[in-house]
């Protein structure tokens, strides 16, 4: 039994009670899993609109007149992507080049940036940081304070926009706007980890309640539902979302996770640029996959993968596909086995089944 006294509630927490969703372990937090049941959540995000509550998530803000060249040195993506309004997608890596976590970087001003880091590193990533804290700017933790909803699905548009009475038309896909509301200031973006069309709505702790009893009210001509973590998982797998600590961590590279992509390759310099480099002209020695099981049978977290009856693998994420009705999931295997097509098989509760590398996502969305 696992304790729930050690671990940290959500600011919304009542409100899940009351919505009588159950609960579970997420890391240090207890979240829910889900409502009704995963599945009729997924169902809901991919046809209709959830909300869901990720106020686990940090916030640091990065401050000062050296704020983007703080940032540009801590990211593998190009800062100069970047202005007030826009936001940027990137792995944050050590000097071996091994991912410290992945992070969504949002330029609010000119000096002054807001790096969204994953629950279970805030702590981690603010030691980081400040370790490379080199030239005039100030961090700012502003997680406990930061409150953070995610309104995902093809109706999302339609209840968010008349919510804030704002026209979100012309919002393209990783750009936000900011504004003062009666919930206080909010930073709404164009994005989420569903694959979906979605807003993720960042306000004040203290002003949450009253934007989700707003925002239900609404959602309730459109159908909106309260999603947990469950679903999360499933919507975020189908569309290749990596999730750290599961596809990534500090052992890995972008480049083998398939995040080359995010590395800016142009850039003087950024922390891990020379270890990616000799990756880059060595080649990397393992890949992360998708794969698709044929035969019967559910994957999970830590099956072995199996080629000719020999141990080639890991599978770091493995669900039942609502959306597919099969099993999908993501491994590393050595490059040589990682050809779309090949036939490889899953060890799952001993049994070794057959399955075939796919080009991922396993889900996409076209209007997104």
């Amino acid at each position: 039994m696992e304790d729930i006294t050690r671990l940290k509630k959500l600011p919304l927490h009542s409100e899940h009670e009351r919505l009588g969703a159950r609960f579970g372990a997420f890391g240090e937090w207890y979240v829910p899993l889900y409502y009704t049941s995963v599945l009729e959540e997924h169902e809901v995000v991919r046809n209709g609109v959830g909300v869901f509550d990720i106020s686990h998530m940090g916030e640091v803000y990065f401050e000062g007149p050296e704020a983007r060249t703080m940032v540009s040195r801590l990211i593998t993506n190009d800062a100069l992507k970047l202005h007030p309004g826009r936001a940027l997608y990137s792995p944050v890596c050590n000097d071996s080049g091994g991912i410290v976590d992945d992070v969504i970087v949002y330029e609010c001003s000119d000096d002054r940036f807001l790096m969204v880091v994953n629950a279970a590193n805030i702590e981690k990533d603010m030691q980081w940081f400040e370790s490379h804290l080199e030239v005039k700017a100030k961090l700012r933790n502003a997680s406990s304070k930061t409150a953070l909803l995610a309104v995902q699905g093809p109706k999302s548009r339609a209840v968010v926009q008349p919510l804030f009475n704002i026209d979100l038309t012309g919002l393209s896909y990783y750009h936000f706007i900011q504004f003062d509301s009666p919930f206080g200031e909010i930073l709404l973006a164009r994005t989420g980890y569903t694959g979906e069309e979605g807003f993720e709505l960042f306000c004040s702790a203290a002003g949450i309640h009253r934007l989700w009893q707003r925002l239900f009210e609404a959602g309730a001509p459109f159908g909106l539902k309260p999603i947990g973590f469950g679903a999360r998982d499933t919507l975020r797998l189908e569309a290749r979302f990596l999730l750290y600590g599961h596809d990534m961590n500090d052992e890995t590279t972008p480049l083998e996770a398939g995040l080359g992509w995010t590395v800016c390759w142009s850039k003087d310099h950024f922390v891990g640029k020379e270890a990616l480099e000799v990756e880059r002209v060595r080649g990397s020695r393992r890949k992360l996959i998708g794969f698709e099981l044929e035969d019967r049978g559910i994957a999970r977290e830590g099956c072995a993968v199996l080629i000719d009856g020999s141990s080639v693998g890991t599978v770091t994420s493995a669900t039942f596909s609502p959306t597919l009705k099969r099993s999908i999931g993501l491994a590393y295997v050595p490059v040589q086995f990682a050809n779309v097509g090949q036939v490889i098989h899953v060890e799952v509760r001993g049994k070794a089944q057959k399955a075939q590398i796919v080009k991922p996502p396993f889900y996409k969305r076209t209007s997104v």
